[in-house]
């Protein structure tokens, strides 16, 4: 849990500070794609030269130069006795990072999981400057698989014709060089000092930026050591990553920075993990409330005048738009597999992505005239057919990109009972809804309650706190909009009986003088599971509200106006036909 908090806390930082750190890497992100550490290179060194000089192999060469030499084993002397030139030094290190035939085959030497979730994050604009110690190319080829064409520096001559760091997309700074370059800094003596030109852009970096530190023990290079002691800014956060205990040397870096250490794993989890957390905040963020009053108070001011009708138009596709660039953008397809968990996160990202559209389309019921239909006709006609032309796989994530317009119904109905505007209402549901591959049907039909295909209650039970639900989606759906609609619907004294009379109202669109003879036999028989279906939600076990409202329903001067709107085809006579049956419906409801 500890862990889990402070990841999370991490990307609380990174999601609502896009682009503000910068990523400090070492050789441990590369660990997990076969490419060793400086230390192992150092070993294997070790080895290498003792063989050739006839030594036996050692279980631990470590321990072996130790006892022979009396010191601890150093690159930089390694290479030094052994007189390399830097074009021979590159050529040794091009061994230990450069896959083989063998290495593509088997996976090694390519990027790994941190390197790809490190892309995803560059991609989606969180981070933007990165700085490393790293010779290898796994995260320039990560980049480049999701279309991001990193500005790389790896030499005073790249960093003097390099784009500047606030024009660029990815500033990825390779302090020791790249491997196929023999201009790389691995010796000590290269690494006390880096060129003044390297010195002035740590200092802008780590004046300017937050740190997230992972991969670098902080032990060696002391030219990066000194440029971040230099730093005496506190602007954002550091947060060093670290397996284990970090070593003094870190320690004394954290405390200079007044940083966090997170104990993690491995750079692969840690990265992983951070990524589906900003995402995860990204798809459930809610718009911004002042946003949201910004669009109602737009809609109701272009509501009230003739001459906004255009404006109003412009304010309806625009929200449309950028719901479709949300849901379009977003990383669920339907090939995904199912989870209660991936269920959840999906019907919250879809809220939050739909969210000033529903509060448009209530607005738009309330205050509206009757042109303002033609808005959510198209609103749902083009969300449909974007849900019926995703492509296949599972139907239950195919029917929750129906979701948006399963919402901007609700809400436009909603906002029609408490204007009590009955003939809108009635010809909202009797709007088409276009099928890709089948006739068309109607709102009525297709979009609402339980006549939806996506509102089984096998999925929304997995909703937390309704697994227990006899109407679920109903409930969820009564929930979310006696919240959404606070301050766009006006005063409503009791939003439960409102939104329990659109319900009702919408079961009554089906019961036409077509039915009557199937009305009269099934009321009249003494079977208890003789009905017509209509759709129906938490209305069947609220059994004493559902009462007073249908009595509402059925008295003057409420139902003249309901059947003047063509309700129950304006026969007065089916009305408590319909009502029976609603009735009988709603017990068989409340008792399963």
């Amino acid at each position: 849990m500890l862990t889990t908090d402070q990841i999370t806390r991490l990307a609380f930082s990174v999601y609502e500070n896009p682009g503000v750190y910068a990523l400090l890497l070492g050789s441990g992100l590369s660990r997990s794609a076969s490419i060793p550490t400086g230390w192992e290179i150092t070993l294997d060194l070790v080895r290498r030269v003792a063989l050739a000089e006839g030594v036996e192999e050692q279980v631990d060469w470590a321990s072996w130069y130790r006892t022979h030499k009396g010191k601890e084993p150093s690159y930089s002397e390694l290479i030094g006795e052994l007189g390399l030139s830097p074009n021979e030094r590159r050529s040794i290190l091009h061994s230990y990072i450069e896959p083989t035939v063998d290495d593509a085959e088997e996976g090694r030497k390519l990027p790994t999981d941190a390197h790809q979730a490190i892309a995803d994050l560059v991609k989606g604009g969180f981070f933007k400057v990165i700085v490393t110690t790293n010779f290898d190319r796994l995260l320039e080829n990560a980049l480049r698989d999701r279309g991001v064409e990193p500005t790389v520096v790896a030499s005073v001559d790249a960093l003097a014709g390099a784009e500047p760091i606030s024009h660029t997309r990815c500033y990825l700074a390779k302090l020791h060089g790249d491997y196929k370059d023999s201009r790389i800094l691995n010796t000590d003596e290269e690494l006390t000092n880096y060129p003044s030109e390297y010195d002035q852009l740590l200092d802008r970096i780590l004046d300017e930026y937050g740190l997230i530190v992972c991969g670098w023990s902080g032990d060696w290079d002391h030219a990066l050591r000194s440029a971040i002691m230099r730093g005496a800014s506190r602007r954002y956060t550091t947060f060093w990553a670290s397996r284990g205990e970090p070593s003094e040397a870190a320690k004394e870096l954290i405390q200079h920075r007044a940083g966090s250490t997170i104990q993690i794993a491995d750079a692969d989890s840690f990265f992983v993990q951070l990524r589906d957390r900003v995402e995860t905040l990204s798809r459930t963020h809610r718009p911004n409330p002042r946003s949201i009053q910004l669009i109602v108070s737009s809609a109701k001011r272009f509501l009230a005048s003739p001459t906004h009708r255009i404006q109003l138009d412009d304010l309806v596709q625009d929200e449309l738009n950028a719901l479709n660039e949300r849901i379009e953008g977003s990383s669920f397809t339907n090939g995904d597999s199912w989870s209660p968990e991936a269920f959840r996160e999906r019907v919250a990202f879809i809220e939050a992505a739909c969210e000033p559209i529903i509060s448009l389309s209530m607005v738009l019921g309330r205050w509206g005239d009757g042109h303002e239909l033609n808005h959510i006709r198209d609103a749902v006609a083009d969300i449909s057919a974007k849900a019926d032309s995703s492509g296949g796989g599972l139907v239950v994530w195919t029917e929750l990109r129906k979701y948006p317009a399963v919402l901007i119904v609700t809400g436009y109905a909603l906002g029609l009972v408490r204007a009590e505007r009955w003939d809108t209402l009635k010809q909202l549901l009797q709007l088409p809804v276009p099928k890709k591959y089948r006739e068309d049907t109607s709102i009525f039909e297709s979009l609402v309650l339980n006549a939806w295909e996506g509102a089984s209650k096998d999925y929304w039970r997995n909703l937390e706190g309704y697994d227990r639900r006899k109407t679920p989606l109903s409930d969820h759906l009564h929930a979310r909009f006696s919240e959404w609609s606070k301050g766009v619907l006006g005063v409503v004294a009791d939003f439960e009986d409102l939104y329990e009379t659109w319900e009702i109202l919408a079961s009554q669109n089906g019961m036409t003088s077509e039915l009557r003879d199937e009305l009269e036999k099934v009321t009249s028989s003494s079977s208890l599971n003789d009905w017509v279906w209509v759709p129906i939600g938490r209305s069947a076990w609220d059994g004493d509200r559902r009462t007073r409202i249908i009595q509402r329903l059925k008295s003057d001067p409420l139902k003249a106006q309901l059947l003047a709107a063509g309700f129950w085809s304006g026969d007065e006579e089916l009305i408590e036909l319909s009502f029976q049956n609603y009735s009988r419906l709603a017990r068989r409801i409340d008792m399963m």
